[in-house]
């Protein structure tokens, strides 16, 4: 398994990022990982807007589905059978959006990989990882744009990334927010445990975004930043369109 992960997956990364590294001008390894970044989501458009339209279709269920909870909250059985009724009449699948996911966090993983083990070599290319037509550049110049250490911890691009990352975040749980008002109007099951969670998850990935940023390399919180600052343009164009 390791081998297929390292063939498949980590090695095209590792050649994307090193490829982009030799053609941009100036050798500047931060715009290196930019461009890797934004190639690589843009490849996986598809799956991210599946999985953001899953997201926002089973928000648009919620009040529904909460209130199916509440009618059947003595009869646990009549509960679930209603529930899944309502995801097939309305045509929603509440695993679909799983399988982007778990795509998109193979390859954030291997991105990973690639950027600690270029970093930990003291961003020197390992020559055997490379494809036969990408150029070897030997050590690698880890100044982004002159002046910042991607090899260090670095406290803004941590804080900007956290600072997205909570953008995207709010972004998705919106529309949730606006029909919770009037669904707990209509009902008194209890507390709102679906909003207590997108409340945790609200701030605690940015949280979790900020102390990754500050304990590793600078060149893992720039990817993340603009991975992120993509999800939050092409967040806005789906939405858009739906509105529309």
């Amino acid at each position: 398994m390791g081998n297929v992960f390292h063939e498949v997956i980590y090695q095209p990364v590792y050649n994307i990022l090193v490829f982009f590294y030799n053609a941009v001008p100036g050798s500047d390894f931060g715009i290196a990982i930019i461009l890797t970044t934004l190639f690589i989501k843009t490849l996986f458009i598809p799956l991210s807007k599946k999985q953001i339209e899953s997201q926002k279709k089973m928000q648009e269920l919620q009040p529904k589905v909460k209130e199916l909870q509440s009618k059947y909250k003595d009869d646990k059985e009549k509960q679930t059978k209603a529930i899944m009724e309502l995801y097939r009449t309305e045509k929603a699948n509440p695993l679909s959006g799983c399988l982007p996911i778990i795509v998109q966090l193979i390859v954030l993983i291997a991105i990973y990989q690639v950027i600690i083990s270029i970093s930990r070599a003291g961003f020197t290319i390992y020559g055997p990882d490379l494809y036969a037509f990408v150029a070897n550049p030997g050590a690698i110049n880890h100044l982004f744009l002159q002046f910042v250490d991607l090899t260090k911890p670095n406290y803004v691009l941590a804080f900007l990334s956290a600072i997205a990352q909570y953008i995207q975040t709010k972004m998705l749980l919106q529309s949730q927010k606006n029909t919770s008002l009037s669904v707990q109007t209509k009902t008194e099951s209890g507390p709102d445990f679906t909003e207590i969670m997108n409340k945790q998850m609200l701030y605690l990935g940015p949280g979790i975004t900020f102390f990754v940023g500050v304990t590793f390399p600078a060149a893992l919180a720039l990817y993340w930043f603009v991975s992120t600052l993509f999800m939050i343009f092409q967040q806005m164009v789906i939405f858009r369109v739906k509105k529309d």
